[in-house]
């Protein structure tokens, strides 16, 4: 009876250690946010200090202010391209993970896929605009004015409204079924609402130069958000009785 009871107790015991440690949920998406966030901003840091103080330039201003940029700062820019490849490894990990959460907490809207199809893609563009930034670092294709004036389009491009648009789009695949649910708390639901809002309206860009200001907006809001969002995301669906 001794060793029954040993041994029951032994086996509940695994069974709450495995519980607790829920191997299938998989990284906390938190700091999967905090780390993408770390790199990303890593990058533009950086490659400001390795530039003397010069930020990227934007693709709406002197086309000789830019060609001197990258001609001058090869090092800055190789590294801005790398930082930003290497932040779309987590974020794509994040949009795996939350979405793979939003299922287990009983989220069967489309939401979660929303959120999965987002941070993916919005990762994809992510990685194709460090891709080509970093080419913008070779001297060989520094040389040719031209060529470096329609990549430094095509980073903005890839890197400003597609990626902004689409994790807007992961925002709001989160925010929406953990506002009708009620997994986040209201106002953080309501603030991603609107976060996701403004990335979506951040397409404008493409048809006026002036709306590039929602860029930086929506892509700091929402950095801001998929970082507390991670944190406060429950493991488990908790049900009151009554």
């Amino acid at each position: 009876m001794t060793s029954t009871a040993a041994t029951t107790a032994s086996t509940t015991a695994t069974a709450g250690t495995r519980s607790r440690r829920d191997p299938q949920a998989g990284p906390p998406p938190g700091i999967l946010a905090v780390v993408f966030t770390a790199l990303f901003l890593a990058g533009l840091l950086l490659s400001i200090l390795l530039a003397d103080g010069h930020p990227f330039p934007s693709p709406f201003g002197s086309t000789d202010t830019a060609t001197s940029y990258f001609r001058d700062h090869t090092g800055a820019v190789r590294v801005l391209g790398a930082l930003q490849f290497a932040a779309s490894v987590p974020l794509a990990i994040y949009a795996a993970t939350v979405s793979a959460r939003l299922h287990k907490l009983g989220v069967r809207a489309p939401g979660a896929t929303i959120a999965l199809a987002g941070g993916v893609l919005a990762a994809a563009f992510l990685a194709c605009s460090g891709l080509v930034t970093w080419v913008l670092s070779r001297p060989e294709v520094t040389a040719r004015g031209d060529l470096v004036r329609a990549l430094h389009y095509l980073t903005f491009g890839l890197g400003g409204p597609a990626h902004v648009v689409l994790l807007g789009l992961l925002v709001a695949g989160i925010a929406v079924p953990a506002l009708l649910a009620g997994l986040l708390p209201r106002a953080l639901a309501v603030a991603g609402l609107a976060v996701a809002a403004v990335a979506e309206l951040s397409t404008l860009v493409l048809l006026a130069d002036g709306a590039a200001l929602l860029l930086p907006i929506a892509r700091f809001t929402g950095l801001l958000w998929l970082v507390a969002a991670g944190f406060m995301l429950p493991r488990r669906r908790v049900r009151t009785e009554g």
